[in-house]
């Protein structure tokens, strides 16, 4: 798989097989993104790869809070903008109406944020999560690494024909998550990215992407 196949083909993929994924590929894959951009090679990510037990009993805590509607922890950061506008707000509409008609969630079910939620906190099934941190000290500039750190993970798990799918809700259960990886008070939590196999007969969802020429200018060409 070469790089522009690596990057048409990723998506997030929200129904995983229970097939496990090798140790050797994952190690493989971790081993290779070290070589990811980083600002005066801080490298200032910190990743925890959680499988078996521990994942499961991550996925049993997360998910008995969602289904009680626990609103989840104080977050370490806002996911989006207090007031989006156009373009923003339409483009987050048209994936959000997407991604609930493709889990069987309808729009207007009164039960749908803790449908939601239960899904996300059984990772879609994945037999591994990966939960990516950052040292409180650090600032935006560490943060942007830290993107293209995860961003080429997913990539490298393309090319061994694995799929992803990057959650930020896991930082609303953050204290659970801190328990069961060890994760200190000085780590912020970024997210979470489910890792895996596709699961086989599910309808795959590709949300819509902006055309290029709404969001890049050529200056000088």
């Amino acid at each position: 798989m070469d790089v522009y196949e690596a990057v048409d083909s990723r998506r997030a993929v929200r129904a995983f097989s229970d097939e496990p994924v090798p140790a050797d590929v994952l190690e493989r894959v971790l081993t290779a993104a070290t070589r990811a951009p980083s600002s005066g090679n801080l490298q200032p990510w910190r990743l925890y790869v959680v499988t078996g037990e521990p994942l499961a009993e991550l996925k049993k805590r997360a998910t008995a809070r969602a289904l009680a509607g626990d609103p989840g922890d104080e977050r370490d950061y806002p996911m989006y903008p207090a007031e989006l506008t156009s373009p923003y707000r339409d483009r987050f509409a048209a994936a959000a109406a997407q991604r609930y008609q493709a889990l069987g969630i309808e729009r207007d079910d009164p039960d749908r944020p803790m449908k939601i939620a239960a899904l996300n906190s059984e990772a879609f099934g994945a037999p591994v999560v990966l939960f990516c941190y950052l040292d409180r000290a650090m600032g935006p500039g560490q943060w942007a690494d830290a993107g293209m750190y995860l961003q080429t993970i997913m990539l490298l798990l393309r090319a061994e024909g694995l799929h992803s799918c990057p959650q930020v809700m896991w930082t609303m259960y953050r204290e659970t998550v801190g328990r069961i990886v060890g994760a200190d008070d000085t780590l912020a939590l970024l997210c979470g990215v489910s890792v895996g196999f596709e699961r086989e007969g599910v309808p795959p969802l590709r949300t819509d992407r902006a055309d290029m020429s709404e969001t890049v200018t050529f200056v000088g060409a």
